[in-house]
């Protein structure tokens, strides 16, 4: 059996939803993990379709451990608490501390493969975002007796705002939004990472045991792209402008009211665009699904949000 954690996260529903539609794995088969009401109305249609829901808790060992028990793999979403990660945590206390304490439960649990969602980032990041990820990395590399498949996830369309200095869709006035840098992105549509994974998960071969790759489209745009089909929607200019990282900090500190925190952990991300970590030329995803692609860009899901 498959465990999935975050399963009805952006991501794990993705993965969930495509594993049922294209019966890639049997969803008796599933054990589909949440650290809410596993007895909510969201999870109706896949237990109606034969799948388990069960309770797991990052924070409990124990619901982890009876999440998984009678499961052979796992995929390990990665936890979405970011605040874990500021004020620049040390080893073992960012978001990495959640990932550590789920794969020692999965090795407990007789868990025998564990497949980890990273980001699509470099090795050794200048981001922030990506700290906690290069450190789950590591620890999973580090064990010995169970196998492990690390996917750096490519970014996905709808999180542009966050790029465009946190940009408030539908309302943001701003005609010129203050960045720490640009460069190439390479933007990929969820429902696509949902089928890949979906497609590495339900791989009865080893091809993927103790491999790292990206999950990410290879077609890129960068934040000054973003901000022209903002303006595009918006029937008039949007442009960028490129400032230090502490004018950043302070502009969106001072100026927009945000935690000193999040700024300064998000700052980096402009030093890894930068030096093009974000411009991936990994062709797995492509080559996964093609002919099967949501056929979605990010300028299209610009034009979404902001109409």
């Amino acid at each position: 059996m498959l465990a999935i954690t975050g399963a009805s996260g952006r991501l794990g529903s993705q993965v969930v939803s495509a594993l049922l539609k294209h019966n890639l794995i049997p969803p008796a088969d599933l054990v589909l993990c949440t650290s809410s009401d596993p007895n909510a109305s969201r999870w109706s249609e896949a237990k109606q379709a034969g799948a388990q829901v069960r309770f797991a808790d990052f924070d409990d060992r124990q619901s982890m451990l009876k999440a998984f028990a009678g499961c052979a793999k796992l995929l390990l979403i990665s936890t979405p608490r970011i605040q874990l990660d500021f004020h620049d945590a040390p080893p073992g206390k960012g978001r990495e501390k959640h990932h550590f304490a789920a794969i020692d439960a999965a090795r407990e649990a007789g868990i025998s493969h564990i497949y980890y969602t990273s980001l699509a980032f470099g090795s050794q990041s200048k981001a922030g975002v990506m700290v906690a990820h290069n450190r789950t990395e590591a620890y999973l590399q580090s064990l010995s007796g169970i196998g492990y498949t690390i996917i750096r996830e490519g970014i996905y369309n709808e999180t542009w705002p966050l790029y465009l200095g946190y940009y408030k869709v539908p309302d943001d006035d701003r005609t010129e939004v203050p960045i720490a840098g640009d460069g190439q992105v390479s933007w990929t549509a969820i429902e696509d990472m949902g089928l890949g994974n979906a497609l590495v998960v339900a791989d009865k071969s080893e091809k993927y045991n103790g491999k790292t790759f990206y999950l990410s489209s290879t077609t890129t745009y960068t934040i000054q792209d973003i901000a022209e089909a903002v303006g595009k929607a918006r029937g008039r200019d949007v442009k960028v402008k490129l400032v230090g990282k502490e004018e950043y900090v302070k502009y969106y500190v001072n100026d927009r009211g945000m935690d000193e925190g999040l700024v300064r952990w998000w700052a980096s991300t402009y030093d890894a665009i930068n030096d093009g970590e974000c411009n991936i030329k990994d062709d797995t995803l492509n080559n996964l699904i093609h002919g099967k692609e949501a056929k979605e860009t990010v300028v299209d899901k610009v034009r979404q949000m902001v109409a």
